[in-house]
Order: structure tokens, then C-alpha cells, then sequence
């Protein structure tokens, strides 16, 4: 109950960082914006629609098509973030911020827009809209979900080059990619992880003093040396970036003649690190 708490916090927090991005940097300055949202801020464009309620009427039906692939739990934090991030909309809609620069307001658009999407997504929420798409290509084809959002965004925001002009486009292009990296940031987190392997005589050696001094789990990976044919015991280790430099200098005063290997992670799940089911 207490991790369904903080993860309806983040929920709400998101909803309204992304709402905030659209009332007050991307409509006031004539930007275009990605998926549903996009498509909403036209229409608001051309005919003056609430989009509010126009984001809440098109995301009902795309829901219906996320319902088929998304599990329960993502489904009814989408629902949740859509009705909020609706009303956070509707609420904030004559909001305004006063600054006339361009590029500044697209890219404070940018971070609200990310660090609003990033903290849905982070706890198992979308937005809906490409969203849905984005997490479904992440779930069956492992595609990074902010660049899936990214491509599936700039097709959206393209559409609108005939309603904004050049100028705003190339701007929300801006604003979509400071969004993207923002989006990165906060779902993968300031601590990224480092895959490490160790081939050593002393792997045993090794092994203990990484259970014991850095409390993480050691894989043994059995394979041989090409040339020489005699059968290693290859260490395979998941560290933090900042866990590096020690688990560097256990190997050192253990064998100095060791072969290490860094590797950049992604994204780490399991034990110790995130819950897969997020």
C-alpha cells in the first residue's frame, strides 16, 4: 500500500509537470507537441477545443486498443494519469508565464514535458496516446521507450509544419528532444550501471571479497582460452558506476595480471536493483 501511495504522488506530479508544459511554454508560444497531445493543441489551434477535454475524449480510445496489450497494473495507472493530466489541463488552461524567448520557453517545455512523462512512466503509467505505442514496442520488441516516443512524436508534430510554420516546428523539434533526454533521465535515474567481467587465475579470491565488500551477486560463466584450450571461470559482476573504481582495486591487490572488461547497462532488473514488473 505505502509503494501504490508513492507511486499515485508520482502519478499526479507527472500529470501536472506535463500539463503545466503545454499551458505554459508549448500553446502560449504556438508549439507543436507529439502523439495525442499533438493532435489535441492543433485542434485547439483551429477551432479554440478545450484540450482537456479533447485530450480526454481521443486517449478513451486508445486506451480500448492498450487494454489488449498492457497488463492491469499499466492500464489502470494510465487511466489514472490520463484522467489527472485532463484535469491538470483544464485547470491550468489560462495559465501564463511571461518570457518572450523563444528557444528558452522550448526548452523549459522540454524538461516539464519529460520530467512529467518520465515520472509516469518510471512508476508503470503512460499517458496513453503514443505512449501506449511506445510501451507496447518496448514490451515485445525491447525498443527504448523514449525514442520510440521521440519517432513516434516528430511524425505528430510534423503534421502541424502547415499550422505553426517553420520556425515553431524546428523549436518544438528542440522541445521534443530536451523532453526525450529529460524522459531518460529521470526513468533510468542518476545512478547508472556498469556490467563488469573478470577473467583471473584468482577468481575465487575475487568472488568472496565482491560478496563481502560490496554486498552484489557474482555470476561464474564457464568457457576456455582459444589458443591455449584450458578451460576460465569468467566472473560476470553488475555494479554501479560509483562501485567501479572499488571493485577495480579488489581485483588489483588480488591479481594484477587480471583481464577486466566495463561494459555500460542500460537498464538493470532483478534482485537489488528495479522490480521488472515496472
Amino acid at each position: 500500500m505505502k509503494q501504490k501511495g508513492i507511486d499515485m504522488i508520482f502519478l499526479i506530479t507527472g500529470s501536472l509537470m506535463f500539463a503545466l508544459a503545454v499551458n505554459l511554454f508549448i500553446i502560449p508560444n504556438t508549439f507543436g507537441e507529439g502523439g495525442v497531445t499533438g493532435l489535441t493543441i492543433i485542434l485547439f489551434y483551429l477551432f479554440q477545443w478545450s484540450p482537456g477535454l479533447v485530450n480526454l475524449i481521443l486517449n478513451a480510445f486508445l486506451l480500448m486498443i492498450g487494454y489488449r496489450f498492457l497488463d492491469k497494473m499499466t492500464i489502470i495507472y494510465t487511466i489514472i494519469a490520463v484522467v489527472f493530466n485532463s484535469f491538470f489541463l483544464y485547470v491550468t488552461e489560462g495559465w501564463r508565464i511571461s518570457s518572450n524567448e523563444l528557444l528558452v520557453n522550448a526548452i523549459f517545455g522540454g524538461v516539464f514535458a519529460g520530467i512529467g512523462l518520465g515520472l509516469i512512466i518510471r512508476v508503470g503509467g503512460t499517458t496513453a496516446g503514443s505512449t501506449i505505442l511506445a510501451r507496447i514496442a518496448n514490451k515485445y520488441l525491447d525498443w527504448n521507450i523514449s525514442y520510440s516516443l521521440l519517432m513516434l512524436d516528430l511524425i505528430v508534430a510534423a503534421s502541424s509544419y502547415f499550422i505553426i510554420g517553420a520556425q515553431s516546428l524546428m523549436l518544438t523539434i528542440i522541445m521534443l528532444y530536451v523532453g526525450t533526454k529529460v524522459m531518460d533521465f529521470i526513468i533510468e535515474g542518476v545512478n547508472p550501471k556498469k556490467a563488469v567481467t573478470i577473467i583471473s587465475e584468482e577468481q575465487n579470491k575475487i568472488a568472496e571479497q565482491v560478496n563481502v565488500r560490496l554486498d552484489r551477486g557474482v555470476t561464474v560463466i564457464y568457457g576456455h582460452g582459444y589458443y591455449s584450450k584450458q578451460p576460465r571461470e569468467i566472473l560476470y559482476i553488475v555494479v554501479s558506476k560509483q562501485e567501479v573504481s572499488l571493485l577495480k582495486k579488489i581485483v588489483k591487490s588480488i591479481d594484477k595480471n587480471a583481464f577486466i572488461t566495463v561494459h555500460d547497462v542500460r537498464d538493470v532488473f532483478g534482485n537489488g536493483f528495479v522490480d521488472i514488473s515496472k
